[in-house]
């Protein structure tokens, strides 16, 4: 298809989303920006955080990464249900008990102003660092697509992109994200039927197997993909990047009771377990397809390289369109939960102060593009064992931090907590890049490596009276 074609159906997309957050943030003030106004349906706030816990870089990187690790990813996914019911029954109930509209005023509450501005700032970092590798992927498959054809420089694409996004979330929030996000996640999904259903075939299964693609479990304990670590650290990712994180969270936060705010979290376990399932399908298909076609194409590029050379042209359409509907709810709900953050712990302001909040907004707009050209540069050929890796570094404090918080009653003070939780993650550096473990090597359990020497050096320097 006509790469003008391809970018008027973006844009006609984008009117789409403009209208549907401007009819949702009709008068939504500050408590919709930052809780929706505590009343969004929590079925409608479960579907549409689909979209934003997969983004990009699983419509992307999922299908692309079947052809070198099978369906081992599987293993991780496995453990997000585990980490979800951990999140319902544990988290949400402390979250709504103080009626927060950001998680790390929990932390304040519990351990002191300066714990609630350091778990701000591990989520600001982590993020503005895992948005913008999503957000750099998709805009590159785009551009490869559509701008680069029509003559647009990489980085005019990027910023029109931001551009866009920036306008339908700056007065509306959450309040707006609860529908632009379920509107995103159904184009997502419809692209992955489709393609899906395009190159079934007979006997798909069985080849497959034979191919050796259709591999879960990992048998061997020195491997960095060994089952029980895959499991435990999807376990603790999710914990760590939904439950400590104050974008996903704050689409739970706005449903108004707790036990529909619990419902709304393990829906979306059942349903990220299909999802990513069907991912992994796909790009089991996808990697027959080229196998058989002489297709050289690898990793992320393996799935645009299908789509865009060999199926036709309404197809192309349905992907692009999905593309875009994945990219979207991740940097969307990552500029709205990162100016949340920041305007109400770092900078403590007032709820009302709309003025701070745009500019902060502006702001991370602007840090986003240039982090985006930044991930341009160093171009990685599959982005989300990276995304993940650089989790383990950033999320590993925060879930130190929020574990020592809920079942400790020791206080630390404000020196030794900053001292503590800067040394964890420059400790698992030396581990993970040493790797003196005689072959074994260091996968995503980095997390809970670095989530468990964060809680024992807490507890350490901890003073024994009892919290308040």
């Amino acid at each position: 298809m006509p790469p003008g074609l391809l970018l008027l159906g973006v844009l006609a997309y984008f009117a789409l989303l403009f209208h549907v957050a401007h009819r949702a943030s009709r008068r939504a003030g500050a408590a919709g920006f930052y809780v929706g106004g505590r009343s969004s349906p929590w079925p409608v706030v479960a579907f549409g955080m689909v979209g934003t816990s997969l983004s990009g870089v699983t419509f992307i990187s999922v299908p692309g990464s079947v052809a070198a690790s099978g369906f081992t990813y599987l293993q991780v996914t496995l453990g997000y249900l585990v980490g979800y019911v951990v999140i319902a029954y544990v988290l949400l109930p402390a979250y709504h008990r103080l009626g927060l509209a950001s998680i790390y005023e929990f932390l304040g509450a519990r351990l002191g102003p300066v714990a609630q501005r350091l778990g701000s700032a591990y989520f600001v970092l982590s993020r503005t660092v895992g948005a913008t590798a999503r957000l750099y992927l998709v805009v590159q498959v785009l551009h490869t697509l559509i701008l680069g054809p029509l003559g647009l420089p990489f980085a005019v694409g990027a910023a029109v992109v931001l551009a866009m996004i920036l306008l339908y979330t700056v007065e509306g929030g959450v309040k707006a994200l609860v529908w632009t996000d379920t509107l995103q996640t159904a184009g997502m999904l419809t692209g992955l039927v489709v393609c899906t259903v395009l190159l079934w075939q007979p006997g798909t299964l069985a080849q497959l197997d034979a191919a050796g693609l259709s591999r879960v479990w990992v048998g061997d304990p020195l491997s960095r993909d060994f089952s029980v670590k895959a499991v435990l650290a999807g376990v603790f990712i999710t914990i760590a990047m939904t439950g400590l994180d104050q974008e996903m969270m704050q689409k739970s936060l706005s449903v108004a009771r707790l036990r529909d705010a619990q419902k709304n979290l393990l829906l979306l376990a059942g349903l990220l377990l299909l999802v990513i399932t069907a991912f992994l399908l796909l790009g089991g298909l996808l990697t027959l397809f080229a196998r058989q076609h002489g297709l050289e194409a690898r990793g992320d590029a393996l799935f645009p390289a299908v789509v865009m050379q060999n199926l036709p042209a309404w197809v192309q359409a349905v992907f692009v369109l999905a593309l875009v509907s994945a990219l979207l709810p991740s940097a969307d709900g990552a500029l709205t939960a990162l100016t949340a953050s920041t305007c109400l712990d770092l900078l403590q302001v007032g709820t009302e102060d709309t003025s701070t909040r745009r500019r902060v907004h502006v702001g991370f707009a602007v840090l986003f593009l240039a982090l985006v050209l930044g991930f341009k540069a160093l171009d990685s050929a599959s982005m989300i064992y990276l995304i993940l890796k650089l989790a383990g570094y950033t999320y590993g404090p925060l879930l130190g931090l929020f574990a020592f918080a809920l079942f400790t009653p020791r206080r630390v003070s404000a020196a030794a907590l900053v001292g503590v939780c800067l040394a964890a993650p420059l400790l698992c550096a030396v581990l993970d890049f040493g790797q003196p473990w005689g072959g074994y090597q260091i996968g995503l359990e980095l997390l809970l490596l670095n989530g468990l020497l964060t809680w024992c050096g807490l507890w350490l320097v901890a003073r024994r009276n009892v919290a308040s």
